[in-house]
Parts: structure tokens; C-alpha cells; sequence
């Protein structure tokens, strides 16, 4: 009884509605009304399908397609075969260029079958009906939804022409396997674009939407193909194709070859991802908004970003970046072989100094795509890899000093604050470039004491690393004893103002971003800053050179070209590392444990120079 009931009223209420939708003449002004209560009800946004996103290296290979959510390539309507049309009308909605969005005989009948059949077997959803569900609905089977669903595509049908709207159709469909339209089913089970594809391919592929689970190629080839057969036949009594032809499209072989998707370097990629998040924060003015936001709102305010970047990604778009595979392929190598050692990590991260650009990151020796990556998620402290940045660099600048000139390694001590040297060692008056060379501590804190700590983090300052603070302005900082310490990528990114005359610029990895057919989003817009004179960074080279030449790091001196570089090791041997540059590069090396403990055992091995000499031979 409740189910004839339903019957009576779904018939009422299509009655009701197919009399105001086509009231005509004098009642012209009320159907104008219905219109309007229509659309208030029916909040009839632009169609826009969401579609993948593609990362490239800086040779134009795709490295990475980010599907959010769904793994989509859209077509223009003059792109997508008129056969596959032919064959969608057919076999899914034959009067699809006469109705309004809904088939008034088909739905007749569904209603006759289901009320014979009590229950709900047919539903004679025209395209622009399943078009409907796909964008705003569910797939229950109930005639509530099935009056939403009529109501839905009469809006669609009053704003789409039939051409936009089969495009739309052959783009959103379930092709099953997570692949959604056309073109990235055509990709997925055959590697051919759409427009390479056969009569007999395209017609396979048509086949799958209908029952998705039920004509998946992989587990069920016969039922796809007997569906196949059908849809052909079902064009030859249409008379769009000859009875010749249909045998003959029938019978060529299906040869499926299925397409993985491309999922490359995840270290480089999740960083890429993230710097995507930072681009769009800085060129939509979410930076601005977060300084001044209180706690609370700063929380808003980043959801806010998290849906934008979203909703950038599932419009389309291609990231291109300045990954090197080759070096990329070499740095990684290197961190899992020097490092055969039981919860011993490492990161590295190399620049292109003179680009500016980011063209490999290594997050860890067995990377997983979107775990934590150490190349530019780890803060730690640097030991005495800052001093460059933090001590030399502003005193030389400040004293314009010899690099010859004497300074006190001996014993040091001021409020209570007493750094001895590495291993106990008390040196006297040295040369600058001694101190350096060999890593002194003393004269270290020396040099900072004398031009004042203020002085050396306001050259600090243009480098901008994240956590450092106020607090971190103490005369500890000079030998690297920072609250929170630096990133791989942050540190090395400041060692490019030596490679590039004293000035800097924030490396990227993310060239430009841009829509499907080339129109430019985003890019970045970094200006440089000059940090230190020409001069001081020429002082500078020439310190890093001679440490490689004859100081701590002698073991991995390069033959050819310029190759200078600094080594840091934290308290009870905690970090180590290794930043320093060639001509084209510069690179940095951290080693250490995600829990700091002592690694004093592998000391002598510097397995952080080793990976820093592989990534930069040749």
C-alpha cells in the first residue's frame, strides 16, 4: 500500500510539474515565476569538473599527477569524437536533443515497470538527469531524489546548450578503476590520448559507465566486450554506421595496457606540494592576513588556504619545477648507500645558485611520499655551519679585516659563559683564516663579542629562517646553539649569498604555475637583497675553499673548479654537516637521528662529506 501510494503521488507531482514547466501564452508570467522560484531554490553554480593536476622537472617531464579528487582530464567538445557521442545518445538517451532535460515517455514507462514490479527497477534518466546526479546528487534509489534530480537538470538544460552539456557528460562519467571522463580512461586502459583511439577502443570504453563494477575491464573483459557488441549494434539499427562496418569493429582485437599512475620522487614532490601552499598564501594575500591575526583567527584563515590550494589543484593545473632528475637520482643514491647505519637519517638539498633554484631534496634514506621530510621539516641545531652567516660574514663586512689577522683562540669565558674549543684544545693567537679553516670555537664567540651579537643577527635576519627569535641573540648562537635550529634547506639557501656576491634571494623549486593550455597563475616575484659586499664574500670563498683544501673537510677536495664548504657538528655529536658550493651549485648535507643521540662512532667516516663530494663530482 505505501508503495503504490508513492507511485500516486511521484505521478501527482510530475503531473503538477510538467504543467507549470510548459504553461504557455497568457500564462507566460507565471511560468517566468516558477523560474525564479526555481533558481532560488536550485543555486545553479558555474559547471567546473574537477580534474588532475601535473607536476614537471625542469626537462618537461611529468613527475607527479595530483588527483583531488578525482582522476580527471577534461576535453573540449571538439576534441571529443562525434562516434563517442553517437554512441553515448544511443545507448543512453535517444532523444537527448529533443527533451528539456528529462524524457516524458521513458519516464511513463519506468513507472509502469516499477509499479508492476513493486519496486524501483527502471529509472529513465537522460543524460542531462545523470549529468545532474553526477554534480549535485547521490545514486539512492528514491523518488525524492529522482525529483530533485528532474529539477536539477531542467536548470541545467536552461543553461547549457546540448553541446556543453555532452561535453560535460563524456567528461564526468565513472570509467571505474578511480579514472573519471574520457580522456584519463582512454590514458588508463589503453596509454593513447582519446583522439588515437579505434572505433572499436572507443566503443569498448563506452561500454564501462553504464554499471561501472559490473563492465570493469580487469575482472570482467567478456561482459565488456558483449556490451560492446551491443552498443555497435544498437548504431547499425540507428543506421549511423553499416552493417559492414559494424562487423568490422566487432571484431578488432581489444588490447588493454594499463597505465599507472605517475607518482615520481616523492621527497622533491611533497616539497613541491608545500611550496604550492606558500606560493598561493603569498600572492592572494593570506600571508598578510595571518600577521595580524589573533590565535583563532589565524586557524580560519589557514583552513581558508587549505580549501584555495585545493581547489587550485582540482582545477587543473601544471607545476613546473626545477627538479634535476639526474642529480635528484644521484643525492638520493648517495644518502641510502653512506648510510648503512641502524636510525641514522640524512637529508640533502642542492641549489642552483646563479637560478636560483631548487633542484633536488632528499627528505630521508627511504623516503615515503608525505611522511616527515628531514630535507625541509627538521629543525636542528647547525653547530658550527652557521658561523660563516652568523660570525664571519658580519665581522669581515664590519672590519674589512685581513684575512691573516690574528685572533685569540684560548680560553674564553664572559657571564658565565665559558665555549672551549674542539677536544679540549687552547691555541693561542691565530689567523682569521685558521680559525675558520680549522673551526675554533673561541675566537668564534670572540669575533661575535666584538662587533656585537645585535649586529651579526641583523645580517641573519635576510636569511630569514624560521625559528630563530630573540631569544637565540646570545653569544651560544655563534658556535650554533639555537632554541630551535635551522632546516637543511633553509641553511643551505643561505650559504648561496657567497656564490652570488653578497646578495640574496629565496631558492624555489616551483618555477610557474599554470591552466591546462599555458596561462600563467602564479609565479614567484622574489627580489634580492644585498646582505655583505662583494669583498666579504670573496674573503669567504676563499676561507671555504681552504677548508676543503687543508682544513676539516680536506678528505672530499674536488679537482676541478672552484669547491669550497663549511662542516658543523653539534654538542656530543648530535648533527653533522656539510654546506658548501662548486661554481653552479651549492649544496648541504645534514646527518644526524630524528631522537638527537651521540653518533661520535661514525665521525671519522663523515659519511655527510662523502654524500656531498658524490652529489657534486662532475
Amino acid at each position: 500500500m505505501r508503495m503504490l501510494t508513492g507511485y500516486i503521488l511521484i505521478a501527482a507531482l510530475l503531473s503538477i510539474f510538467m504543467t507549470v514547466v510548459f504553461v504557455a501564452g497568457s500564462e507566460i508570467n507565471q511560468v517566468q515565476g516558477f523560474h525564479e522560484v526555481l533558481e532560488k531554490k536550485i543555486h545553479m553554480k558555474e559547471i567546473t569538473l574537477p580534474q588532475t593536476s601535473f607536476i614537471r622537472a625542469s626537462d618537461g617531464a611529468v613527475i607527479s599527477e595530483i588527483s583531488q579528487p578525482d582522476n580527471r582530464i577534461n576535453l573540449d567538445s571538439a576534441d571529443i569524437p562525434l562516434f563517442l557521442k553517437e554512441l553515448f545518445v544511443v545507448s543512453e538517451d535517444q532523444h537527448f536533443y529533443d527533451h528539456p532535460g528529462f524524457d516524458l515517455p521513458a519516464i511513463g514507462r519506468a513507472l509502469a515497470i516499477n509499479m508492476h514490479s513493486n519496486d524501483i527497477k527502471q529509472g529513465a534518466s537522460t543524460i542531462t538527469q545523470q549529468l545532474a546526479r553526477n554534480l549535485y546528487l547521490n545514486t539512492e534509489k528514491s523518488y525524492n531524489r529522482k525529483l530533485s534530480e528532474l529539477l536539477y537538470a531542467y536548470e541545467i538544460e536552461r543553461n547549457y546548450s546540448k553541446e556543453e552539456i555532452l561535453e560535460l557528460y563524456i567528461n564526468a562519467i565513472y570509467f571505474h578503476n578511480s579514472v573519471y571522463g574520457i580522456e584519463a580512461a582512454s590514458q588508463f586502459y589503453f596509454q593513447k590520448q582519446t583522439k588515437e583511439l579505434s572505433k572499436a577502443e572507443l566503443s569498448f570504453l563506452a561500454s564501462i559507465p553504464n554499471n561501472p563494477s559490473m563492465y570493469n575491464p580487469f575482472k570482467h573483459f567478456d561482459r565488456t566486450k558483449e556490451r560492446q557488441e551491443r552498443l555497435i549494434d544498437q548504431l547499425s539499427q540507428q543506421q549511423l554506421i553499416s552493417l559492414a562496418e559494424a562487423e568490422e569493429i566487432k571484431n578488432e582485437p581489444i588490447l588493454l595496457n594499463r597505465r599507472e599512475q605517475i607518482d615520481l620522487y616523492p621527497d622533491y614532490v611533497t616539497y613541491v606540494e608545500a611550496e604550492l601552499s606558500d606560493l598561493i598564501a603569498q600572492q592572494e594575500g593570506f600571508n598578510k592576513k595571518l600577521v595580524s591575526a589573533a590565535e583563532q583567527e589565524k586557524r580560519k584563515i589557514e583552513e581558508k588556504l587549505r580549501k584555495r590550494v585545493e581547489n587550485v589543484i582540482a582545477s587543473g593545473i601544471i607545476i613546473e619545477t626545477a627538479l634535476d632528475p639526474a642529480i635528484q637520482e644521484k643525492a638520493k643514491e648517495s644518502v641510502k648507500n653512506r648510510l648503512p647505519y641502524n636510525d641514522i637519517e640524512g637529508a640533502a638539498v642542492v641549489i642552483d645558485h646563479e637560478k636560483h633554484q631548487v633542484v633536488a631534496l632528499v627528505g630521508g634514506k627511504q623516503y615515503q611520499k608525505y611522511n616527515f621530510n628531514r630535507s625541509y621539516q627538521a629543525y636542528r641545531q647547525p653547530g658550527s655551519a652557521i658561523k660563516p652567516l652568523l660570525v664571519y660574514g658580519p665581522y669581515l663586512e664590519r672590519t674589512n679585516a685581513s684575512l691573516q689577522k690574528k685572533v685569540n683562540a684560548g680560553p674564553y669565558c664572559k657571564n658565565g659563559y665559558c665555549p672551549k674549543n674542539y677536544g679540549g684544545g687552547v691555541y693561542g693567537n691565530v689567523s682569521l683564516e685558521r680559525a675558520f679553516i680549522y673551526s675554533y670555537n673561541t675566537p668564534a664567540v670572540r669575533l661575535l663579542d666584538s662587533i656585537g651579537v645585535e649586529n651579526g643577527f641583523k645580517d641573519l635576519a635576510n636569511f630569514q629562517f624560521s625559528k630563530v627569535t630573540s631569544s637565540d641573540h646570545i653569544l651560544s648562537s655563534a658556535l650554533g646553539g639555537l632554541s630551535f635550529g635551522v632546516t637543511p634547506l633553509e641553511l643551505t639557501a643561505a650559504y648561496t649569498t657567497f656564490a652570488n656576491n653578497g646578495y640574496y634571494q629565496p631558492p624555489r623549486a616551483i618555477k610557474k604555475v599554470t591552466t591546462m593550455d599555458g596561462k600563467v597563475l602564479y609565479s614567484w616575484k622574489d627580489s634580492q637583497v644585498e646582505v655583505w659586499s662583494k669583498a666579504t664574500t670573496d674573503k669567504i670563498r676563499q676561507l671555504m675553499k681552504k677548508t676543503i683544501q687543508s682544513g676539516t673537510a680536506k678528505k672530499i677536495n674536488l679537482s676541478n673548479g672552484y669547491a669550497g664548504g663549511k662542516t658543523g657538528t653539534t654538542n656530543d655529536y648530535k648533527d653533522y654537516w656539510f654546506i658548501g658550493l662548486t661554481d653552479q651549485y651549492t649544496a648541504g648535507v645534514w646527518i644526524g637521528k630524528d631522537k638527537p643521540e651521540n653518533m661520535k662512532s661514525i665521525q671519522s667516516a663523515a659519511p655527510q662529506q662523502l654524500i656531498w663530494k658524490d652529489i657534486m663530482t662532475d
